[in-house]
């Protein structure tokens, strides 16, 4: 009995020893869990401090997104009130400017007729080669034969002095307004055919093709316009023609020249308002 306990005595003393180093293993384990409990929570208090100065930077920087969107719409807004303003001013200084032109013109067709009519009142009257002078029988003489009394001749009624272009010009307009594009034609073809140095050809040559474009001669109008793209291209009236030509040529059912001659048009001339119903034409085309 006693040698049996003996033998059993190491064994109890191993289990105890053991017992007690799982014990302490528990112990420092629960101490490092603490530990690294405690360097998360810091690791944690440190990251959310962090969040909270990049959620505030973010709100100062919404706040200021926010001031400088509302500003950029009041800017916006402001360009949009300005530009009208200055669209409504240009509308007004062109009226008054066409205006102004139509006055000019209407003034030197006036002086133009004046100088005609004094012109032609000035003019010392005129015999026909060959014709005698007129004669009247006088009473007999009492010295000798009836003595023969002239008289001036009557001033011959020539043809009337040529009209000269302001007039010419202003007479057909009026003649394209009252709705008879042949005599406006004629005007303006005489016009370009006896004043071919007056500033008023290229304007002449537009309304050729408005009046060609009146009698329906599509034909026509095309060339008189294409003349005043050709013939004088820093015109103000060249890309009113040339747009009046792309018109005329999607009228006719050709759509790649319209649109070539509508291109030609952004590109020769881009400042001018033509331009800008072109592009929006471009658009639509198809």
């Amino acid at each position: 009995m006693i040698r049996g306990v003996r033998c059993l005595l190491p064994v109890v003393l191993l289990a105890t020893g053991a017992c007690f180093a799982t014990r302490e293993d528990v112990q420092a384990l629960h101490t490092d869990v603490q530990t690294l409990r405690a360097g998360n929570a810091r690791s944690d208090s440190a990251r959310r401090a962090s969040l909270d100065r990049v959620v505030a930077s973010l709100n100062i920087v919404r706040d200021s997104l926010g001031l400088l969107s509302n500003r950029v719409v009041k800017m916006q807004g402001d360009v949009r009130g300005d530009l009208y303003n200055v669209g409504q001013q240009l509308l007004q200084i062109q009226e008054l400017t066409g205006q102004s032109q139509q006055r000019v013109q209407e003034l030197r067709a006036s002086l133009e007729a004046r100088q005609s009519d004094i012109a032609s009142s000035a003019a010392p009257p005129q015999m026909s080669a060959g014709t005698p002078p007129a004669t009247t029988s006088g009473a007999a003489s009492p010295s000798g034969p009836p003595r023969a009394v002239t008289t001036a001749p009557a001033p011959s009624a020539g043809a009337g002095a040529t009209p000269g272009p302001n007039q010419l010009f202003q007479i057909s307009l009026e003649q394209l307004r009252r709705g008879s594009p042949g005599a406006a034609r004629t005007g303006l073809q005489t016009l370009l055919q006896q004043y071919p140095t007056s500033d008023l050809v290229p304007d002449a040559q537009f309304y050729l093709g408005e009046a060609y474009h009146q009698e329906g001669n599509a034909a026509g109008a095309d060339s008189a316009y294409a003349a005043v793209v050709s013939g004088y291209p820093t015109s103000p009236r060249a890309p009113t023609a040339l747009y009046k030509r792309a018109l005329g040529m999607e009228e006719k059912g050709n759509v790649t020249g319209a649109r070539g001659l509508l291109n030609d048009l952004v590109q020769r001339y881009p400042r001018s308002d033509e331009a800008a119903l072109a592009k929006e034409r471009l658009r639509t085309l198809k």
